[in-house]
């Protein structure tokens, strides 16, 4: 019945534009393929790519972009490396905006990843495409590069643990490791600083739920206000450990504790910093149009806000357009989610950002056909 409120819109209000997945179907074109991409200060120019044919999908979907200014050409321009962080709360559709985000910047020429931290792993459903094992993977359907990954968790884990060995102090880091932010602080860096992916200029992460995000940036301050104390407990343990050994004859091994816990508090202060450039780095948070969504959002921002992580948009998802066709559940659900939205626009955290407003849609969005649908909904 949904299905059938929806497909039944004959009238659309002024300030939404209707489309269909067919309008960004290029027609067959005798260009070369080039993933060129030339900037300027006001301006990008994209060398087109051909296409094959393809059969368009019939959906039906509008967005607003509430905020004039927030527009994709102002995140496409430019060949610098900039990352872009997707968070808020579980079930909002992050990983659709996400891989969306990051098949439009491929279509636009940026050599691009997208990453998923989140446990609960469902870019591979997004891409229709297997993307486990821990490995860069790219995606089928485009002329553009694009790879993908989600982070397998035992593999993270293993490699985390025997980095940890190798480095010592690997009670800390196996404090951390449980918590699963010492093995996702090393991918973040890993990308950061490998120069084995320096050609991406993109880099899209699909984070987990707000949580995991936020305790991630709280460590360096945690790491200071314990460190005192983790290094009198590790000293205490070496000593009775040297008196056990000297005992039996045997000499104790010697750490440099504070060295190795100076290294781990960089390599997490050097994460936060990478979430506070403003020059490189921009925090997208997704939402739906509903009250404990909303409130979230709200918190995630302040929290956000109060680390210096640079946050400019707000995509609301998952919004029914207006029905013409009687349905009562449609409409009074719309009603439900405009007053979640009047919510949005007047809540200090979240009035000032800018945000973009994407309908639900009749299909599933799988497949790289249908992220780029979404992604002339979203990213306009």
């Amino acid at each position: 019945m949904l299905s059938r409120c929806l497909r039944s819109i004959s009238r659309i209000p002024g300030n939404l534009i209707p489309i269909t997945l067919s309008h960004y179907i290029p027609k067959p074109q005798n260009n070369i393929p080039c993933h060129r991409i030339t900037a300027s200060l006001t301006s990008v120019s994209v060398l087109t790519c051909k296409r094959p044919n393809t059969v368009p999908l019939q959906v039906r979907s509008v967005a607003t972009i509430v905020d004039p200014a927030a527009r994709f050409d102002e995140m496409v321009i430019g060949p610098q490396r900039k990352y872009y962080f997707l968070g808020g709360k579980g079930g909002v559709g992050k990983t659709s905006c996400a891989a969306s985000l990051a098949v439009k910047f491929a279509d636009h020429g940026h050599p691009t990843i997208v990453i998923s931290t989140d446990p609960a792993h469902s870019l591979s459903d997004s891409f229709a495409q297997d993307l486990a094992g821990g490995d860069l993977v790219p995606i089928e359907g485009l002329n553009s590069p694009l790879f993908a990954l989600e982070i397998n968790p035992e593999k993270a884990k293993e490699d985390f643990r025997t980095s940890s060995q190798k480095n010592g102090g690997s009670a800390v880091k196996d404090f951390m490791n449980n918590m699963g932010l010492g093995m996702l602080a090393d991918q973040v860096m890993q990308f950061v600083e490998s120069p084995q992916y320096s050609m991406f200029s993109r880099i899209v992460f699909d984070t987990a739920p707000t949580g995991h995000t936020l305790r991630l940036l709280s460590l360096p301050d945690f790491l200071d206000a314990s460190i005192g104390k983790i290094m009198k407990f590790k000293q205490k343990l070496a000593s009775a450990a040297s008196a056990f050994k000297s005992v039996l004859g045997k000499a104790a091994e010697q750490q440099d504790v504070p060295d190795k816990l100076q290294q781990l508090r960089e390599r997490m202060t050097k994460v936060r910093d990478l979430f506070r450039d403003s020059n490189s780095t921009e925090f997208v948070i997704v939402t739906i149009p509903s009250v404990m969504a909303m409130n979230e959002s709200s918190r995630l921002h302040a929290s956000l806000r109060k680390e210096c992580v640079p946050v400019h948009r707000l995509i609301v998802n998952q919004i029914l357009p207006p029905s013409v066709s009687g349905c009562k559940f449609c409409t009074t659900k719309r009603k439900d989610q405009m007053r979640a939205i009047d919510m949005i626009r007047n809540d200090p955290e979240l009035a000032n950002l800018r945000i973009i407003e994407a309908d639900l849609v009749d299909l599933e969005i799988r497949g790289v056909p249908a992220l780029k649908f979404m992604g002339d909904i979203v990213w306009r």
